[in-house]
């Protein structure tokens, strides 16, 4: 049986604010059977994960793009790979049978021939909504985890400051810090974002960025008593004025820096001596170097949602044609929590 694959591609790269002129949806025909002899998994998505970092994938050249597989630059015509939950059409492979529920690697496309077998893992819903394993479950929740428990090294007691505190990793960076006994502050871009943060998320205090001329001021307010811990996902100013409110030994967990991803003019400028003297962490991680936390972190966090713990986020748009703009949306601040687009039925 053939079928026509709708798939999401760049047309050319992207050097700046992504467009949806930018992307193209196209058509192949694809077969949805294996050929005798061949270890192929044919699987069909039903839901894949929308991330800020896939724009450096999306640029002429990126520093970022020959750090790991999962970074490596797309070439324009070519199917955008994602994190996402599918379902197993065919199989070549023992491991994998027909209508099994799969999660890892696949792509912006209807259907994704997967050839590596470490690309998926087989999937156990655990009574949880598939989303909740593209986003919370899933890259999101391991890097909120890996980052704040293993790069941060908290303290019950510290100071914690989370940037882009709505979103996918933010939001869950917060929960767990004030779950282990941390005070914790976020900003955000909007009064909704905000509001969102303290009355639903627990926050200690939140504040909107965008209503501050001066951010080193504003968090010498919010911190009066300075910072231990800073999980970046921005970059640029907000990490500078961070800094410079740090306490001594304080540390900087770098995840993301999406203000600079499509400017190439903000570039973050710390104060180098407050660096050496505060004698300051400032680290960036990838989860690709944390997968020995991975058991721990399943078994925390599903316990976490399943108490109620956990609030989990989530920012859902319909239809494979959409995912552009909702990619688009990320550089816009216009999602809160985790964006996920739903490309099929369950």
């Amino acid at each position: 049986m053939e079928v026509s694959n709708n798939y999401i591609t760049i047309k050319t790269h992207i050097n700046g604010e992504p467009k949806e002129s930018d992307f193209e949806l196209k058509t192949a025909t694809l077969a949805l059977s294996v050929e005798p002899g061949s270890y192929d998994v044919i699987v069909k998505n039903l839901y894949v994960s929308v991330d800020p970092y896939q724009i450096n994938r999306m640029k002429t050249h990126s520093s970022s793009q020959k750090a790991v597989t999962a970074s490596r630059r797309i070439t324009p015509g070519e199917v955008v790979d994602a994190y996402g939950v599918a379902k197993v059409v065919a199989s070549g492979n023992p491991k994998f049978e027909k209508d099994e529920l799969v999660v890892g690697r696949i792509g912006w496309e209807e259907h994704s021939v997967i050839k590596e077998e470490n690309l998926i893992n087989k999937l156990d819903p655990m009574g949880f909504p598939l989303t909740y394993h593209v986003g919370v479950l899933g890259t999101s929740g391991l890097t909120a985890y890996a980052g704040f428990f293993e790069v941060c090294k908290p303290k019950k007691g510290e100071k914690v400051f989370v940037s882009a505190a709505s979103g996918s990793v933010g939001n869950l960076v917060g929960q767990y810090a004030k779950l282990f006994g941390c005070y914790v502050v976020g900003c955000a871009g909007s009064k909704q974002k905000v509001e969102l943060l303290k009355e639903k998320l627990g926050f200690d205090d939140a504040f909107n960025y965008k209503e501050q001329t001066d951010l080193k001021s504003a968090l010498k307010r919010y911190f009066p008593d300075g910072i231990d811990i800073y999980f970046d996902n921005v970059g640029a100013e907000m990490q500078e004025a961070a800094v410079a409110n740090m306490n001594a030994f304080g540390r900087v967990a770098v995840c993301g820096v999406i203000s600079e991803y499509t400017d190439a003019g903000k570039r973050a400028a710390p104060d180098m001596i407050d660096v050496v003297y505060k004698r300051i962490t400032i680290r960036g991680f990838l989860i690709v170097d944390h997968m020995n936390v991975y058991a721990d972190f399943i078994s925390t966090t599903s316990d976490q949602i399943r108490r109620g713990d956990m609030q989990v986020i989530e920012d859902i748009a319909t239809g494979l044609e959409n995912i552009p703009s909702a990619f688009i949306g990320l550089f816009r601040g216009d999602n809160i929590g985790k964006r996920i687009v739903k490309i099929a039925e369950e």
